[in-house]
């Protein structure tokens, strides 16, 4: 299932990298998609910046099929890999979730794309379960807190953003 969004901020596009790159920004973003616990880990790996963030997640509420076995709450495993930036700042990476231990992972591109002083992110992504027949459905379960998560994102970036500029 393809996962496609945009966002726009009112930002140049470094601005908006260290945002993203910052671990107190993470911390905030796993607490507002509602973590039981989480970790960040930031990593400059030369050229490359890897944002890592692990999240204990509740599963209550959560439509599963009962074969899914999951159990209170599962772990979810997000990797963000930036590239360097271009002249004008704009920035292409890649982006892993995963579903610790279940059969079901986005895998896709990011970028950051300069305009002067405001800036879109794009995520390009395929959400995909691997169990055979079922995995359409149960992709069509998971996409709508995916795009949940993508909400929270563009919310609170907007809100640090402003805050960063007050």
């Amino acid at each position: 299932m393809k996962i496609q969004s945009t966002i726009d901020y009112q930002a140049a596009p470094e601005t908006v990298f260290r945002m993203l790159t910052d671990e107190g920004f993470q911390n905030r973003k796993c607490r507002a998609t509602e973590a039981r616990s989480h970790e960040v880990s930031i990593e400059d790996r030369g050229e490359r910046t890897v944002v890592t963030s692990t999240r204990q997640m509740s599963t209550e509420g959560l439509d599963m099929p009962s074969f899914a076995n999951v159990g209170p709450t599962l772990t979810v495993k997000e990797v963000q890999d930036w590239g360097p930036a271009d002249a004008d700042g704009s920035r292409q990476g890649t982006i892993l979730v995963q579903l610790v231990g279940l059969p079901l992972q986005m895998q896709g591109t990011l970028a950051l794309t300069g305009h002067g002083e405001t800036t879109t992110e794009t995520v390009d992504a395929d959400l995909k379960c691997s169990i055979p027949l079922l995995g359409g459905k149960i992709e069509e379960m998971a996409s709508p807190a995916v795009r949940s998560a993508i909400d929270v994102e563009q919310r609170l970036g907007r809100k640090w953003l402003a805050e960063q500029h007050a």
